[in-house]
């Protein structure tokens, strides 16, 4: 059901990049990641009893995701957890028969008797070397478990839609009444009219989907980026300029796996070259994920909590060509800048920290006066660390489609369980205190995390271009309006060349 706006919506060398995006990963040449270091955090903290108590829920998710998952993976996961957990309860016991016969050793000092000590010493060993060879066996099975359940994605929430991008709910439809599409209002005709944009120097210099912004075009990005901040800025957000290089651990801890369906599927990442003896570093594909690294391996004071900031970055996307449609002029590009929210919450409130991102989102498209749609997007759109997500989508008459230019994700402990971001409870009164002792998992859980897009800088200078563009009597492109909102962040005359007309 549709409705206008009213629904409720629920050092040596400096590295060097590559930036042909290959198949097979050619483009980039990589230390065996058994070779490199990583970062400083601890392996995930992966609940495997629930994926062992619920496999054919987990199951039956990764289907409904189209999670690239070999079959099996899940029963694989249970397997392997119930092999872990009897390994580790033998490794505990040879552990303390160790401890028993470091004790006897001891004992049989004590009283010089040499032959119990003999027979000790001998005991000792032998669990000496069986919990050596235990260790390594619990090692290794436990790699074996890790990777197999970090393949697993994220829950959905129960009111997702299931299936494919076209089963997509429009929860709401927002702003002016869409024009007519008219392939005279694409962006890039009008560009070139208006000299806004030069993509032939961006292919000369860097390659095919890179482009350079010219003059109102640029003041644009600078103005729809510093609006977005504003806006951010008055709903309690805490400015950020982030990294655009991250480290390859980093990302793949954000769940940062950005569809693909070519056969294989093409790289979607940058890699940098970096010394062997260097961590693998990546051209960052959103802000989300240097963002996400800043609360790593932290606990934070539930009183604390939420954490809100937004990131104003560059997001590389290799991949940008692959898909044969859609790739026209700005649309998708290989870097752009976005403005991203970021969320950090407690287990309770993270649908609650999802509703107002959506309001922040709305706020900003609201003031540019653009015709939008906000939809809750179905199971195979969904990434491997989205619980859910709702994209925005504005109305773009020159493409004569739809676009999305926001989205915004609840990847509940998702994140928090790879980046080790935990918070504290508050301590009960005595009155009220549960008289069982509290566990690791009680005390301190998992935060839930949250991401969002304020602004997409292209898509929304397209939008703002194919609904505002101006033509004179011939049909002649002659200016854009641009609405009054942007006036006062724009840098330099609010219209040195005449060709703006704000409304």
């Amino acid at each position: 059901m549709l409705s206008r706006c009213s629904a409720s919506i629920p050092c040596s060398r400096p590295p060097v990049v590559s930036f042909a995006a290959k198949r097979h990963r050619q483009y980039s040449t990589k230390t065996p990641p058994h070779l490199r270091p990583t970062t400083a955090l601890a392996h995930p903290r992966i609940d495997y009893r629930a994926i062992a108590e619920n496999i054919v829920k987990k199951s039956n998710n990764a289907i409904n995701r189209k999670a690239p998952l070999p079959t099996g993976a899940i029963d694989d996961v249970a397997r392997k957890y119930i092999q872990y957990k009897a390994l580790q309860n033998e490794l505990n016991a040879k552990r303390n028969s160790r401890s028993i016969a470091g004790e006897n050793i001891r004992r049989a000092s004590d009283k010089g008797d040499a032959e119990a000590k003999q027979a000790a010493l001998a005991e000792a060993t032998r669990l000496k070397a069986d919990v050596a060879a235990l260790e390594k066996t619990v090692s290794l099975v436990e790699t074996d478990l890790l990777a197999l359940a970090l393949a697993i994605p994220n829950d959905t929430h129960p009111d997702s839609p299931l299936g494919p991008e076209s089963a997509a709910v429009t929860l709401t439809i927002c702003g002016p009444s869409p024009i007519p599409a008219d392939p005279a209002r694409d962006h890039v005709s009008i560009c070139r009219k208006l000299d806004l944009l030069d993509l032939e120097s961006g292919s000369t210099v860097t390659g095919s989907s890179w482009y350079y912004l010219l003059n109102e075009a640029a003041l644009l990005e600078i103005a729809l980026t510093n609006y977005a901040m504003f806006v951010a800025l008055k709903r309690g957000f805490t400015p950020i300029i982030t990294p655009d290089v991250v480290r390859s651990d980093i990302a793949n801890r954000c769940g940062f796996q950005p569809r693909d369906n070519s056969d294989p599927p093409l790289q979607q990442m940058y890699h940098l070259h970096t010394p062997p003896a260097s961590p693998e570093l990546v051209l960052s594909g959103t802000s989300e994920i240097p963002l996400a690294g800043m609360f790593a391996n932290k606990i934070f004071s539930s009183t604390t909590l939420p954490l809100k900031v937004v990131g104003m970055g560059h997001s590389f996307r290799a991949e940008a060509g692959a898909r044969g449609t859609d790739t026209r002029g700005l649309y998708r590009v290989h870097q752009f800048t976005k403005v991203e929210l970021f969320a950090v919450t407690t287990d309770a409130d993270s649908e609650m920290m999802m509703k107002e991102m959506v309001e922040v989102q709305k706020t900003i498209l609201d003031g540019l006066d653009l015709p939008y749609r906000v939809l809750d997007m179905p199971t195979e759109e969904l990434g491997a660390s989205a619980y859910r997500k709702f994209d925005m989508e504005a109305w773009m008459p020159g493409r004569g489609s739809w676009g999305e230019v926001t989205s915004v994700s609840n990847c509940t402990d998702y994140q928090a369980r790879r980046l080790h971001i935990r918070y504290r409870r508050p301590t009960l009164k005595s009155a009220d205190a549960d008289p069982s002792p509290p566990t690791s998992t009680t005390a301190i859980p998992f935060a839930h995390t949250l991401n969002g897009t304020a602004v997409a800088i292209p898509r929304l200078i397209i939008a703002l271009l194919e609904n505002g563009a101006l033509f004179d009597g011939k049909g002649e492109v002659i200016g854009i309006r641009l609405p009054e909102t942007l006036k006062s962040f724009w840098v330099g005359p609010p219209n040195g060349r005449g060709i703006i007309e704000w409304v």
